[in-house]
């Protein structure tokens, strides 16, 4: 019997694209080319990867991985690099095309598909200045799963948390326990992910803890 909550959240999922590529429809030349939030990626290449997953093959991630030599992070590198001369319409394209897409990494759930798509919109839109122009309610699962483990081990925190409540101001969530930390979902996930773009508008005593997390 299918899962009712996963269709659920796969549904918002592919939702998410759709307005994700609705936004990026918008954007000029030299907005795509800007430096993203991710590493060396740049607005292109960070939308690029969002869809490798859901547009790849097991024959190209394998020979992604011989070239990375067994490296997974390599190995997504090359696959983001193979498919970022395309077009920009292309780009955006892969977005409603492959909306309805229920790809998920080797042994997790819909939470990371959802927290990278998630992620991955405010690494793009965030230096542009452009905002989502969607609802907060959308990060609440999201936080929770940066919180976890399975989020450390798939490389969206890559290390232990500092022990702080997290609080959102922007919805009714917190989680967490410690000294208490509180801005806006968005930019909740951005510390949490260890970007380092709106630190600034962290408050609580557990401020300093958290954006010596992010920056180091």
């Amino acid at each position: 019997m299918p899962d009712p909550t996963a269709d659920a959240a796969f549904a918002t999922i592919a939702a998410e694209r759709r307005a994700f590529a609705d936004v990026l429809d918008d954007l000029d030349p030299d907005q795509w080319a800007t430096a993203s939030l991710c590493g060396a990626w740049n607005v292109k290449e960070v939308v690029v990867h969002t869809m490798v997953g859901p547009t790849g093959s097991i024959a190209g991630f394998a020979s992604a991985m011989l070239r990375a030599r067994g490296s997974f992070d390599r190995a997504n590198q090359v696959m983001v690099e193979r498919r970022s001369a395309r077009p920009i319409a292309e780009v955006v394209a892969d977005l409603r095309d492959h909306a309805d897409s229920r790809f998920t990494p080797p042994g997790a759930s819909w939470l990371a598909p959802c927290t990278d798509l998630l992620v991955h919109r405010l690494d793009a839109l965030v230096p542009l200045g452009v905002p989502t122009g969607r609802p907060a309610e959308l990060w609440a699962p999201s936080l929770d799963f940066l919180l976890g483990r399975s989020a450390a081990r798939m490389g969206f925190t890559g290390r232990a948390l500092p022990r702080l409540t997290y609080a959102a101001t922007d919805l009714d969530w917190t989680g967490g326990a410690g000294p208490r930390v509180e801005a806006t979902a968005e930019t909740l996930a951005l510390a949490l992910t260890r970007r380092t773009a709106r630190l600034d508008d962290l408050a609580g005593p557990g401020t300093g803890m958290l954006q010596a997390y992010a920056a180091r």
